[in-house]
């Protein structure tokens, strides 16, 4: 069994080390219009993930037109004030609730209430939560606080809390932490939180020393913590779905990581969270 996680393990790695220079890239020098652009690509694939998750296995028939409507409007985020989007995200769910129960109505038996369910899950997992990645990276909070610097919060206790929960987990997990995802430990878990709170002081030490940005290092402990645990209740959301389908992994997309969702999971529910925590800076 060692020997099998070995090879997956090295895999895991590689992928992250070439791919997290080139969102860095991406995220610090693009500009909008390419971020949102971005953001809708990723959706897209993510949603392709989740339909397909359900329908492979027979478990729902999805409505999956009105979740790659959504996915792309995030391209089109950069056009909207932000007033208005706020608006539109509010009003979203209503109207596609009208859709999808319209749908249901004409459907003569072909769909379900369950099938309803699903999608509106789809929309409001996927699409209406990476919208705020493009929030989150127009945010400009003052002395220097900007978007820019602000979505590596996000990405320090997503990915922080990943992959330190991934190897202390591994390596010294002994007590389960859910039947939801059996290989992930109480161990792992606390590790988790602490390495996504190292990594934020650390990366609140380089803000505060090269910009001047003056951020309170107990409040972005505070914050970093509360975003680590967000973080993997997103992680085992998307296990419970998985298990649901009876899947490991939603695809094989990225070496050592599954698919887009797998990748992003946690992400996902940390991004809304982030947005409104990241303004008491």
């Amino acid at each position: 069994m060692e020997k099998e996680k070995k090879p997956k393990t090295i895999t895991r790695v590689i992928t992250s080390v070439v791919g997290l220079p080139i969102l860095a890239v991406l995220l610090i020098f693009s500009n909008t219009l390419i971020i949102d652009i971005f953001t809708a690509i990723i959706a897209l694939i993510s949603m392709y993930e989740y339909f397909h998750c359900f329908r492979s296995t027979k478990k729902a028939n999805p409505s999956e037109y009105m979740g790659y409507i959504f996915c792309i409007l995030i391209a089109f985020a950069h056009f909207v004030d932000i007033k208005l989007m706020y608006t539109i995200i509010v009003a979203s769910i209503p109207i596609s609730l009208l859709v999808l129960f319209t749908e249901l109505v004409l459907s003569k038996g072909t769909k379900t209430v369950k099938d309803i369910a699903i999608t509106m899950l789809g929309i409001c997992y996927i699409p209406l939560m990476l919208i705020y990645l493009s929030l989150i990276r127009n945010m400009d909070l003052g002395n220097n606080l900007n978007g820019r610097i602000l979505i590596w919060f996000v990405l320090t206790s997503s990915w922080g809390s990943d992959v330190f929960a991934y190897f202390i987990g591994r390596h010294f997990g002994k007590h389960k932490l859910t039947v939801v995802s059996p290989n992930k430990t109480v161990e792992g878990a606390i590790a988790g939180v602490v390495g996504s709170v190292l990594l934020g002081i650390i990366y609140t030490i380089l803000c505060n020393t090269l910009w001047g940005t003056g951020i309170n290092y107990l409040l972005i402990g505070i914050i970093t913590a509360v975003l680590s645990m967000i973080s993997q209740i997103g992680d085992l959301a998307a296990s419970s779905v998985k298990r649901y389908c009876e899947l490991k992994d939603f695809s094989n997309l990225i070496p050592g990581h599954g698919g887009m969702l797998d990748r992003i999971d946690s992400i996902i529910f940390v991004l809304p969270f982030a947005y409104l925590l990241l303004f008491i800076l």
